[in-house]
């Protein structure tokens, strides 16, 4: 049976070219951050965005939504130039758990608000779409609960889709090198997208955080019934080795071509993030099952 119909082929398509171009900024409150997943929530709800971290970075990992060209880079997360911050003159700064050691230093610049999407116990969509809507009340953008309610809507159309699937469990892992990966459990942005189309994890182990590494690849073989979803972005020298190997030739994901490469995402994500991940699995079982 075809996984998806050519009619709901075309929607997803539709939403997927949809996905990555957020709405234009408002003339708001000037607004920073140090982390991604807030970054990708601001711009999803067409926030003012002036000051950010890691700004290239987060272009070719997070890709969209796009981040304007009048957005200042202050540097690292983990060490961001505080001077650059101020020079940005942000009205407000959002933070979560991850930096909150920063909080009494960009105090001095903005006042600071906090929001929370990786908790351990906690699932971090349901963080994901608490933490939107708080901003996009704080900030006065009604995108906000338009993207938490299409994404919900758009999930739910994937879930009726990947209903006429094989019912195979999915493994997203992402290449640290040609012998060893990360495997994002269910509590992970990518494992709580699984389980809202109706997939399965094929990872039931635990986690910290989201993700379990390194795990040595030779473990893909102990999964043989599942999909393999790589999620870039990957060491390149990694793919080629671990493709060029007689071991990932010889699992039967990659013999039955269940072995699928999505774009790249920021694996920390937020909203943004669960959609994109969600648009290319329905991309790339489409394009595997139905040749």
């Amino acid at each position: 049976m075809p996984l998806f119909t050519r009619r709901g082929m075309l929607a997803g398509t539709a939403a997927f070219a949809a996905a990555g171009r957020a709405p234009a900024q408002t003339a708001g409150p000037r607004v920073a951050t140090l982390d991604w997943a807030l970054l990708e929530t601001l711009l999803a709800i067409g926030a003012n965005v002036v000051a950010a971290s890691e700004l290239r970075q987060f272009r070719q990992v997070a890709v969209t939504p796009e981040v304007g060209e009048g957005t200042m880079d202050i540097g690292l997360r983990g060490t961001p130039n505080f001077e650059a911050l101020h020079a940005a003159r942000p009205d407000l700064i959002f933070n979560t758990n991850f930096y909150a050691w920063a909080d009494p230093l960009m105090r001095r610049i903005a006042p600071v608000e906090n929001h929370a999407i990786y908790m351990p116990g906690e699932s971090p969509y349901t963080l994901a779409e608490r933490a939107t809507l708080a901003i996009g009340e704080r900030l006065q953008l009604p995108a906000a609960r338009r993207t938490v309610n299409e994404l919900a809507a758009r999930l739910d159309r994937y879930r009726a889709l990947f209903a006429g699937g094989d019912g195979r469990p999915v493994l997203p892992i992402n290449l640290g090198d040609a012998r060893h990966y990360r495997v994002f459990g269910s509590d992970s942005m990518f494992g709580e997208v699984l389980k809202r189309v109706g997939l399965t994890n094929a990872w039931t182990g635990t986690t910290s955080y989201s993700a379990t590494a390194p795990l040595g690849i030779e473990t893909l073989a102990s999964m043989p019934e599942a999909w393999i979803v790589l999620i870039p972005p990957h060491p390149e020298d990694a793919v080629r080795a671990l493709t060029a190997s007689a071991f990932w030739k010889a699992l039967p994901a990659v013999r039955d071509n269940r072995a699928l490469t999505v774009g790249s995402i920021n694996p920390y994500g937020a909203l943004p993030a669960a959609g994109r991940f969600a648009d290319f699995l329905a991309e790339r079982f489409s394009r595997a099952r139905n040749g």
